[in-house]
């Protein structure tokens, strides 16, 4: 039912993920950068896990999320009903974002907020938002005077926002668009888009994603007006120390129940979502029917997986090497290192190479693949860069994040509206599983050992990674506009030579 040559692609392209930071990190543990064999054991174990766990989840995701997303989308749209389509899409938002890996992982991290009150924020923020996409998709509303108008509400609210609340808003929205959120709601988006069949459909297609991650944003800057906190919830990167290699394997052992148990109980609505549709509406045959279910258990095993290996030695060993760096006679090398990790990671992301891919072919050619790939490299590691200059000095993420998304705003009114819609629906792409995986657990070692505040200077990495496609795309799509033009100019220069006599007159 599953074929091989997918399973073996997703390993493949899973082991490109995970590897790079591996051997960089296991470099720096064997050279200079002193830790425990067995945290080093454990993340090397985790990091099989990982590998392991995102292949079987990405495959199950694709088999199962893209498959019900786009059977409810088309469903949906043959109603023709609003009021279904509005309803659905809001709790299709909420139950997928609950299941997604990158912000259970976040939430974790994340002290004085409860985790199951973080995720239940985001949900909402994402389920509202994704309502909006729809209503914007079926009335034509361009893209670029709402995410002018939400943006500015954004940094309005900022001012006002308790400070230890910011820097966590923004990161919300960028683990939000994670593997299991984008593929659904791209599909979702899809069949709704079917509705119309005017030129701007397909345009209008893009830029879900770019519009939910808006929604937790405010979501949890709302929140921070309501909610106090637990001085007593603390973040769950707790590093843990072994003293043989079977009490290692009995702290992985014991940690995969209780993963098991939180995942089943995150991918229950979808799955029971999904089951309702199928026996009222959707009436699928047996055979797909069984792909997706299929696919389900997939989704959950490589889940499970992935939260283990991450939380029990991928995560700790990232805390560490961050608190180990900021000792005074290494302290120089947290930015260089991290920027060097932040390559490798966007090298390394499946979604961005699908990312150049379309680029290129949206531009015919004007902007290749390889420039697209150089371009968010270089941003991507220089917001790395960025984070690590904030948690060494305790600038307010406000000084990046203001005038950043202000170019890339302006930068929506003299780019395409498709390269607009790919570069805020992209942001999610760069801020992928390992930025909030190790990046951030580093950021968070990092901030500790320098006596700053975790919640102001070390949450923020996420969002500036996230921030930096929304500019590279759509500069990319302005040198698109300029060549196009060039072009056609030498197309004319060349249809009239210099010798040729134009008539402007009639005889």
């Amino acid at each position: 039912m599953i074929r091989k040559e997918p399973l073996k692609d997703k390993f493949k392209e899973a082991m490109a993920s995970v590897l790079p930071i591996s051997l960089i990190v296991a470099v720096m543990c064997l050279t200079f950068v002193p830790v425990e064999p067995d945290l080093m054991l454990a993340f090397l174990v985790g990091s099989m896990m990982l590998v392991a766990g995102m292949a079987l989840f990405n495959l199950g995701s694709d088999v199962s999320m893209t498959q019900i997303g786009t059977h409810i989308g088309a469903r949906l749209t043959k109603s023709r009903k609003l009021w279904l389509i509005l309803s659905v899409s809001f709790l299709l938002g909420v139950a997928i974002t609950v299941a997604e890996p990158d912000l259970q992982v976040l939430a974790a991290n994340v002290p004085h907020i409860d985790t199951l009150m973080l995720v239940i924020t985001v949900s909402v923020g994402v389920g509202l938002f994704l309502l909006l996409s729809m209503l914007r998709i079926l009335f034509a509303i361009p893209l670029k005077w709402l995410l002018a108008g939400f943006y500015g509400l954004i940094f309005l609210l900022a001012t006002m926002v308790n400070p230890d609340y910011l820097s966590v808003a923004f990161d919300s929205g960028g683990v939000t668009t994670g593997p299991m959120t984008v593929p659904f709601i791209m599909a979702l988006g899809v069949g709704v888009a079917s509705i119309r069949s005017d030129s701007r459909t397909q345009e209008d297609s893009f830029g879900l994603v770019a519009l939910c991650s808006i929604g937790p944003i405010l979501a949890v800057m709302a929140l921070s007006f309501i909610y106090q906190g637990d001085s007593e919830t603390t973040a769950q990167t707790v590093v843990q120390s072994y003293a043989d290699t079977v009490s290692l394997g009995h702290g992985y052992l014991e940690a995969l129940p209780e993963y098991l148990k939180e995942v089943c109980m995150a991918l229950l609505p979808i799955v029971a979502f999904f089951l309702i549709f199928q026996v009222v509406s959707l009436h699928l045959r047996r055979l797909p029917f069984l792909r997706i279910v299929v696919g389900l258990l997939l989704t959950c095993v490589g889940l499970v997986l992935f939260l283990t290996g991450v939380n029990v030695g991928f995560s700790s060993l990232g805390y560490i090497l961050g608190e180990q760096l900021a000792d005074e006679k290494l302290r120089f090398l947290l930015a260089p290192l991290a920027m060097l990790m932040g390559w490798f990671i966007i090298n390394a992301e499946p979604a961005v190479h699908v990312l150049n891919k379309q680029v290129e072919q949206m531009s015919q050619g004007a902007i290749s693949e390889r420039a697209m790939r150089l371009s968010l490299s270089i941003a991507v590691a220089a917001a790395n860069g960025l984070a690590m200059i904030r948690v060494q000095t305790g600038i307010s993420i406000l000084w990046f994040l203001l005038p950043g998304y202000a170019a890339a705003l302006l930068l929506a009114f003299v780019t395409p509206g498709t390269f607009t819609a790919i570069a805020f629906d992209s942001g999610g792409v760069a801020s992928g599983p390992l930025t909030a995986t190790f990046m951030l657990p580093f950021a968070m070692g990092a901030t500790v050992a320098l006596g700053g505040n975790v919640m102001t200077d070390a949450f923020g990495l996420v969002a500036l990674v996230a921030m930096t496609p929304l500019i590279t795309v759509q500069v990319m799509g302005a040198i698109y506009v300029v060549k196009s033009r060039r072009r056609r100019a030498a197309a004319v220069a060349a249809a009239y030579g210099d010798a040729d006599v134009i008539e402007l007159w009639e005889v």
